[in-house]
């Protein structure tokens, strides 16, 4: 390789014994790889160029395999960098899911038939000549996700995986909490649909081979290290005016946005969160920060899904921790398959199982376990006259306004009350070390039948500037929880029936605000954002993901009663 890999390469620490470059790439495209029922897979494969059979690393997902080395910051090259892993004496097997890119078949969105595939996918590499018998998986976001479906159908030679930037329950990445995530799986599947029509006369023409040339030149390559390629997926949508086969897209649409609201039947073989308890081989999980509406919290649901594993670690990463292309966290994942794959003891499992860094402290941390034992929760009132502090003051409330569609006004009024709320803290006396689970325990009345709770914690420098940090959300009528389920380090998981809100009267929900870890430095002020429809821009929505709004008009009120519960740390 002629470029240095963006993004941390590691967790902080210093590996030995790895893998050196040795061997030369020999590459196969468009190989046929037979399903159990018929279906033919196709998958491109790079391997040493050398006598003998080496380790398989699989990479699968509903991308095009023929644009994994393309090298452009988007959200869908996630397989890892094949010219990293071939010299180092594995082979990188990129494989289409059905239904995408010449595999067969009809794509279903993480169903039970594409956990199938993945099983016997696994097992199909590990019966190459080429292939020593013992293969990984890897590759982020969707790659991550089929690493867990072929996990959990435990295909006999897979040895370990890499499932950074995971998700394991789809309606927790669609749907937060009742509330689609319209910004990022309409876009998703729409151009999904395109990039699996198309062919090698495209992926594989001369002005894509040119295109790539330019994108590999070391300049620009490292202007893609701070670049997000998950959140410009939602600046695509004069792109997904293009005309795509509606069968399957927008029939997979229509369920996830239209026929399943709430978490039923179809999303129940989308969930692979009760399945976890059935992987037994090594996992290692992580994400960034940053990551807060779509891998981040199924980051830490898998973690309590693969407690009784007896070899799970996790990675936590800053921002711009999980680069596009994909590249970070390469010399991890080797000390990781080295040890597993290759039987060399290169350290990786030495020191407590979870390390995460901790933004504005720049420094890595390390826990036994998730939330960090450590963190205690403190509670903030979300008093009457916009001020979060510990003491309450004076009770009394605060009213916002949701509008809903269609009502025909030219214009805001100035009578009417503002669309969203914040309540700030004095500036910090000292460092207040965050790390763990959020929680906010809202007390307020509506006067609609339904509407949104939208809410996102903020750390505001002395100069103003403004850093989103985590966020949650819950549409009021799934308020209803399972208690049992939301003990303290568990998350509180709305109900699958929507009951109406009751007009007029108090409401305490719970409203679980997604783990995060931060640094609010002396000086600095926390801040809360409360709204009820993110689709204005100037509102706050990380990663610019934005909801569907709920449609219904409401004047919200917020009692002073309401507490935000942090955890600190330290």
């Amino acid at each position: 390789m002629t470029n240095a890999l963006n993004g941390p390469q590691t967790t902080g620490r210093t590996y030995h014994n790895l893998s050196e470059p040795q061997h030369r790439r020999r590459r196969e495209n468009n190989v046929p790889v037979a399903m159990r029922d018929g279906v033919t897979l196709l998958a491109d494969v790079h391997r040493p160029d050398a006598q003998g059979r080496f380790p398989a690393l699989l990479a699968a997902s509903p991308y095009p395999r023929q644009m994994q080395d393309f090298g452009a910051p988007a959200g869908f090259i996630e397989a890892g960098v094949t010219d990293f892993w071939v010299p180092r004496g594995y082979a990188h097997v990129i494989a289409n899911v059905r239904g995408t890119c010449g595999s067969g078949g009809t794509f279903g969105f993480f169903d039970a038939q594409e956990r199938r595939d993945m099983y016997d996918l696994v097992e199909w590499v590990a019966a190459q000549p080429w292939c020593d018998g013992n293969v990984g998986m890897i590759g982020i976001s969707y790659f991550a996700m089929s690493q867990l479906e072929a996990a959990v159908e435990r295909p006999p030679h897979l040895e370990a995986i890499f499932p950074v930037a995971v998700t394991a329950d789809l309606y927790e990445a669609a749907s937060h909490h009742g509330l689609f995530s319209s910004s990022f799986v309409t876009p998703f599947l729409a151009m999904t649909g395109l990039t699996s029509e198309r062919s090698d006369k495209l992926w594989r023409s001369l002005p894509v081979g040119l295109a790539r040339r330019v994108l590999h030149t070391p300049r620009l390559h490292k202007k893609f290290a701070t670049m997000n390629g998950e959140s410009a997926v939602t600046m695509l949508r004069q792109l997904i005016k293009l005309p795509h086969n509606p069968h399957p897209w927008d029939e997979l649409w229509l369920d996830a946005a239209v026929n399943h609201p709430t978490h039923d039947e179809w999303w129940d073989q989308r969930n692979l969160l009760p399945l976890l308890k059935e992987i037994d081989i090594p996992v290692y999980l992580g994400c960034d920060w940053e990551n807060v509406p779509l891998h981040l919290p199924s980051t830490f649901a898998a973690w309590k899904g693969l407690s009784d594993n007896a070899c799970v670690r996790m990675g936590m990463l800053d921002k711009f921790g999980l680069t596009w292309p994909w590249e970070s966290m390469h010399t991890e994942a080797l000390a990781w398959y080295d040890h597993w794959l290759k039987g060399r003891d290169t350290g990786i499992l030495e020191g407590p199982p979870v390390r995460y860094f901790l933004p504005e402290a720049g420094e890595w941390r390390t826990a036994e376990s998730w939330p960090p034992p450590e963190a205690a929760p403190r509670e903030f009132a979300l008093r009457a006259d916009g001020v979060l502090s510990a003491d309450e003051g004076e009770p009394g409330s605060r009213d916002y306004l949701a509008l809903g569609a269609g009502l025909g006004r030219a214009k805001p009024s100035a009578i009417d009350p503002p669309a969203l709320l914040t309540w700030t803290t004095a500036p910090l006396t000292e460092d207040l070390d965050l790390a763990g689970e959020f929680e906010l325990r809202l007390v307020a009345s509506a006067t609609a039948i339904d509407t949104a709770w939208m809410v996102t914690l903020q750390d505001v420098a002395p100069d103003g500037e403004i850093a989103d940090v985590t966020a949650g959300w819950l549409r009021a009528s799934l308020r209803e929880i399972d208690e049992a389920a939301s003990r303290p380090g568990a998350p509180v998981l709305p109900c699958r029936n929507p009951q109406a809100v009751p007009i007029g009267q108090d409401v305490e929900y719970r409203i679980p605000l997604v783990p995060n870890a931060r640094r609010f430095q002396s000086g600095h002020r926390i801040r809360l954002v409360l709204t009820s429809d993110d689709q204005d821009p100037s509102t706050p929505a990380i990663m610019d993901f934005r909801h569907a709004s709920v449609g219904t008009s409401s004047r919200n009120t917020v009692r002073s009663s309401s507490r935000l519960l942090v955890p600190v740390i330290g």
